[in-house]
């Protein structure tokens, strides 16, 4: 799946994020008719005919006299997802004009802010930055313990360059937050580095590995990380077991680490597999394509890596390739002129004082 993809996954998991954190219930359809016509949008998106479920979602709601908001709430999700700009706006109009109380308008005020977040990514324009901070700022006033809607903003208002107001969002949202929140990390990074929430940074992830490692990537700030979506049950993914296992070997003790994700099924399955091919780097069960990581990183397809810097951009990703060596070890020279920078600015801090 393209950059693109993963943005929209991000997007998706902070409107979920909202939505409970919100405690906001969906209207489904009451009549006949109305009803009929979710189950066929459900349909077409099982099918994967997104622009058919989202025509079929308009016509339950319209049946239900616009008083269908699971209806609304799927339009904008999918609208933004496809980038059918026009119905998930209009759908979040709808949740705005329909809303009752404080938590359930900033929750439509923020799904808007969405859409216009979303838009400005994909066509580059700043008045859609700023009139999503307009709809992200006016949910953050209706309730203020509203975490997504701190973070969307802050990444508004990093787009619009305004990075001081861009950290103050962002540490509203750290305080709110364990240690542990892999958001929490990622949002510390945005903190003292604004300019990485204008980046295509990859998704945050905290796993515990088979040998019962804790890796967060905002923990691993300065090296290179190549994330390998595999299973047992995959045939190009088995043949690519010696390609990773040579890169892992070959980058010991460089700034850079291999962590493989197994999108499997049966776990004791994976262990037999993982020790009998001396699979030694980091391993994590993901336990299927509906994992947490498969979910975040948009995985469909595997073998599926990624290919992520020391400043957690993501730089690459390939399906059913394994010639990556030469991309990882030029983003492996530039973390070693990064640690240098940082040691040479950190000794003239120490020599100033």
């Amino acid at each position: 799946m393209p950059f693109r993809g993963i943005l929209q996954i991000s997007l998706g998991i902070l409107l979920a994020m909202s939505l409970q954190a919100q405690n906001v219930a969906e209207q489904e359809p009451m009549s006949e008719k109305a009803q009929k016509s979710y189950k066929d949008a459900l349909s077409y998106l099982h099918l994967g005919m997104t622009s058919s479920a989202i025509d079929s979602f308009k016509k339950a709601d319209k049946q239900e006299s616009g008083r269908c908001t699971a209806c609304q709430q799927k339009i904008v999700k999918y609208g933004i997802q496809i980038g059918d700009w026009r119905s998930a706006e209009g759908a979040a109009r709808e949740l705005v004009a329909s809303s009752q109380g404080n938590t359930e308008a900033a929750l439509a005020r923020y799904q808007l802010g969405l859409v216009f977040f979303r838009e400005g990514l994909a066509k580059h324009k700043d008045d859609l930055f700023a009139q999503a901070h307009g709809e992200f700022s006016t949910a953050i006033g209706l309730s203020a313990d509203f975490p997504a809607a701190l973070f969307a903003d802050g990444r508004a208002l990093s787009y619009l360059k305004q990075d001081d107001a861009a950290k103050a969002r962002f540490e509203q949202f750290v305080k709110g937050k364990t240690d542990t929140d892999a958001d929490r990390a990622r949002a510390m990074r945005y903190i003292s580095q604004p300019e990485l929430a204008r980046a295509r940074m990859a998704p945050p992830f905290a796993v515990t590995t088979s040998n019962g490692d804790k890796l967060a990537l905002d923990d691993l700030q300065g090296k290179v990380v190549l994330v390998d979506f595999w299973a047992t049950w995959c045939g190009p993914c088995q043949a690519a077991v010696p390609a990773i296992k040579k890169i892992a070997n070959k980058f010991q003790g460089e700034p850079f680490i291999v962590l493989s994700v197994s999108v499997d099924n049966d776990q004791e399955k994976w262990k037999e597999f993982v020790a009998r091919n001396e699979m030694t780097w980091p391993q994590y069960f993901d336990g299927g394509f509906g994992g947490a990581m498969a979910k975040s990183f948009g995985v469909q397809a595997i073998p599926h890596t990624f290919t992520i810097d020391a400043d957690g951009v993501l730089q690459d990703e390939h399906i059913g390739d394994t010639a990556i060596e030469g991309k990882i070890k030029k983003l492996i020279a530039k973390a070693h002129d990064l640690h240098a920078a940082q040691k040479s600015s950190a000794t003239g801090v120490a020599t100033e004082h």
